[in-house]
């Protein structure tokens, strides 16, 4: 058996013109939707992720723009910055691209963002949205692992193991599973013999960061697997997934680059796009 690949960037480009098209029928009612990123320093990867959030915007019809602080911004310069945006009418969504330098409380800031405007989904008012099944705006690469494995038929009674427990992605990723009648084993560093267990489920998603966690040995025949990890290695960018093994014993499989990646900026822009019609909505 070879995994059919799961192909981030084509699926992203379709759901894309999905939005697209949304966002045509907001601008005939007035409506443009807009995204505003705020970025503190001058870290090359995180300069280069806004700047693709910026024109993925714009290519589908959105106004976006960035407000780009020097590396020695206060905490109450960023606070301020934040707030001036919330009280922005022409702004439906706002990001504040992480890591923060030392000197600002990243909590804080994201904290401040107002819920209707946190299309990161990291608020805590939204993120208990989320666990009492409220109208919200779901992290982006839960949401993006969710619409990758649509493409793989229907979740009700499988088995899925969740390697890695953070808010942003592995708790989330968890309930929205859940949510689509999955039978949900949420893993960690703490997990006694976790690879060894893996070969028990039928879905694997993968969240840790530690590149060649997982193998092909590890996985369940037939298994689908989901590799979120990002690490760079001798200038390239790898996976948990030891993706050459595990390839011959999964059905689905994501790459490392080319899987998660485009689908978490694609939901930043669904985001948006339903912050615009909900502020529309609720005026």
């Amino acid at each position: 058996m070879t995994a059919e690949l799961l192909n981030g960037r084509e699926i992203a480009k379709d759901y894309r013109a999905g939005l697209q098209s949304e966002v045509e029928k907001l601008k005939s009612q007035g409506i443009v939707p807009n995204l505003t990123v705020v970025i503190v320093g001058n870290d090359g990867a995180s300069l280069s992720y806004v700047r693709s959030k910026n024109k993925a915007a714009e290519k589908i019809g959105m106004e976006s723009s960035i407000v780009h602080l020097d590396e020695d911004t206060s905490e109450e310069e960023v606070l301020a910055t934040v707030e001036k945006l919330n009280n922005d009418d022409k702004v439906n969504g706002i990001l504040v691209q992480v890591p923060l330098p030392d000197q600002v409380d990243e909590n804080k800031v994201l904290e401040a963002i107002a819920p209707h405007k946190d299309v990161d989904g990291f608020s805590p008012i939204n993120i208990g949205r989320l666990y009492t099944g409220q109208r919200t705006f779901v992290p982006c690469t839960p949401l993006g692992v969710m619409e990758l494995l649509k493409h793989t038929g229907s979740l009700e009674g499988k088995t899925v193991a969740v390697v890695g427990r953070s808010h942003i992605v592995g708790q989330p990723v968890a309930k929205l599973l859940t949510d689509q009648n999955a039978t949900v084993t949420l893993m960690h560093s703490r997990t006694q013999n976790m690879v060894e267990q893996l070969k028990n489920f039928d879905v694997v998603v993968s969240a840790v960061g530690k590149p060649g966690l997982i193998t092909g040995a590890d996985l369940k025949e037939g298994a689908i697997v989901i590799d979120v990890g990002n690490t760079v290695v001798d200038e390239k960018l790898v996976g948990d997934v030891d993706f050459e093994s595990a390839k011959e014993v999964a059905s689905y499989i994501t790459p490392v680059p080319g899987g998660v990646g485009p689908l978490t900026i694609t939901m930043v822009l669904n985001n948006t796009l339903l912050a615009a019609k909900w502020h529309n909505e609720d005026k």
